[in-house]
């Protein structure tokens, strides 16, 4: 049995397609196929507040090579969601529609409620005991949870994301109202941690030095984030071997992860590698599950 999960998002638009392995009831989703392609979305929605037909274009042409692979893969059930760039543009939905006519491919797009639900549904099985902060810094949106004892307490979507950062569209006021929604509703009389998600925080994580198998610090973040600083665009691409889509936007999301952080007061951050792709996948398999279930 296998599903796909195809996430197009502000900087990039990933497709996965996993097989699920049932391992005397404990379900686990091996991933079989992963593509990714630097698609930059945000570059025109947050500077010109539409999808360009150049990009719709490839777009199309990127759905199509999505789709032979499921056909490929002989995917059983598949899920495709956008996220703030497509949802911002004004002719998001017709994009999506024409996509559908030439590719046959059906675009979800989904508000940040719904990305932070997807995500969190995944998030939330690698957490502990204690309280938690999650920080989800896409291209266009950074997603915040606080969890305590494994429950999802509070959630906000917020305008402020790496490519939007890049482009100077952020929106007035985004850092003070993520810190104030920080202040808010974390509990300062409890010990806290942070999760990160995202494509960047991966990136900081593998070149940072870890604590643990899935864990660093907060100043090895900082560190290695100032190290990139250090670096121009050429240079991170030929020396540090970083995509180009990655090499610019990977200090500004550094900053939002950085910032919540100290704001939270959380020293640690736990990176499960997990994300909305993920999240896609459990769906379906849940899905599928209660589909059999009824039948």
């Amino acid at each position: 049995m296998k599903y796909a999960a195809i996430d197009i998002g502000s900087n990039g638009a990933r497709m996965q397609i996993s097989s699920v392995l049932n391992d005397e009831g404990r379900v686990r989703f091996k991933k079989v196929e992963y593509v990714r392609f630097p698609l930059r979305l945000g570059h025109d929605v947050f500077t010109i507040g539409e999808i360009s037909p150049f990009s719709e274009d490839r777009m199309i042409k990127l759905m199509l090579a999505y789709q032979l692979l499921m056909e490929l893969h002989e995917v059983e059930d598949y899920m495709a969601c956008s996220t703030s760039a497509m949802r911002e543009a004004v002719n998001g939905h017709q994009v999506r529609d024409n996509i559908q006519q030439r590719t046959g491919i059906n675009i979800q797009i989904i508000d940040g409620k719904k990305e932070a639900d997807l995500v969190n549904n995944v998030v939330i099985k690698s957490l502990g005991e204690g309280q938690f902060l999650h920080i989800d810094v896409g291209g266009g949106s950074t997603e915040l949870n606080v969890y305590r004892d494994h429950k999802q307490i509070v959630s906000k979507s917020f305008k402020l994301g790496s490519v939007r950062l890049l482009e100077g569209k952020e929106t007035k006021g985004s850092w003070q109202k993520i810190e104030e929604w920080i202040r808010k509703n974390v509990d300062y009389t409890q010990p806290i941690q942070a999760v990160g998600t995202g494509g960047n925080i991966n990136k900081l994580f593998d070149l940072s030095s870890k604590l643990s198998e899935s864990s660093t610090s907060l100043s090895e973040i900082i560190r290695m984030k100032e190290y990139i600083a250090q670096f121009t665009l050429v240079e991170r691409i030929n020396k540090l071997q970083l995509n180009p889509d990655r090499a610019d936007v990977i200090v500004p999301a550094g900053d939002i992860y950085t910032s919540a952080m100290k704001w939270a007061g959380a020293e640690i951050m736990h990176v499960p590698d997990v994300g909305l792709k993920d999240g896609m996948l459990q769906q379906l398999y849940d899905r599928a599950q209660a589909r059999q279930k009824n039948s």
